[in-house]
């Protein structure tokens, strides 16, 4: 049996913001009423974090809950633990209307590190996403289009940011954080 590897095997860029693929990550797609008890309680029992407001994600260490749409969560959690969670959120449903899927091996994930202002840049670049600091910070999350590709976008912390894309399109994503993250290519747009 072959081992699993990241769409990029580590690969990592330093310019004005470092970005790096982060390795394997668990995810789930998790669809459902998000208002329901037995969704909370189940998401809460599966990640530690609660469901997370519109817009928003919820988590921390590893676990993290994004909302993707009114009906839809993304679950991020350590690659090895995805297939018991699928498994334990199949069961904890198993009575009202839910849709679980490990989207796993369908995602790349990357880390933006460095300073706020280098981050929002770099990702203003390619995004159509307000992003000042008044309008997008940690505990938000977007979905949105990254150049010609679907991305959705958090940051945990002032000075990271996470880029979840489609595995198919990870190395054309990187290069466009590569381009965007260039240095000498910062425009001050956030100083």
């Amino acid at each position: 049996m072959s081992e699993a590897v990241s769409a990029l095997k580590g690969a990592s860029f330093d310019g004005f913001v470092t970005v790096k693929d982060t390795g394997l990550h668990g995810m789930i797609t998790l669809r459902g009423d998000l208002a329901s008890d037995a969704v909370k309680a189940a998401v809460q029992d599966a990640t530690g974090a609660p469901v997370p407001g519109q817009r928003e994600v919820s988590g921390a260490d590893g676990n993290w809950v994004a909302w993707m749409s009114p009906d839809e969560l993304l679950l991020i959690v350590a690659y090895d633990a995805a297939p018991q969670i699928e498994a334990d959120l199949r069961k904890a449903l198993s009575g009202s209307h839910h849709l679980v899927a490990n989207v796993s091996d369908a995602r790349a994930v990357f880390r933006l590190s460095g300073s706020a202002t280098g981050l929002r840049e770099a990702i203003a670049k390619l995004c159509p996403v307000d992003m000042t600091p008044g309008a997008f910070g940690p505990g938000q999350f977007r979905r949105t289009r990254m150049a010609q590709i679907p991305a959705a976008l958090w940051m945990p912390t002032d000075d990271s940011l996470h880029v979840i894309c489609f595995r198919s399109v990870a190395d054309y994503a990187f290069n466009l954080l590569k381009g965007a993250a260039a240095p000498g290519s910062e425009v001050g747009l956030f100083s």
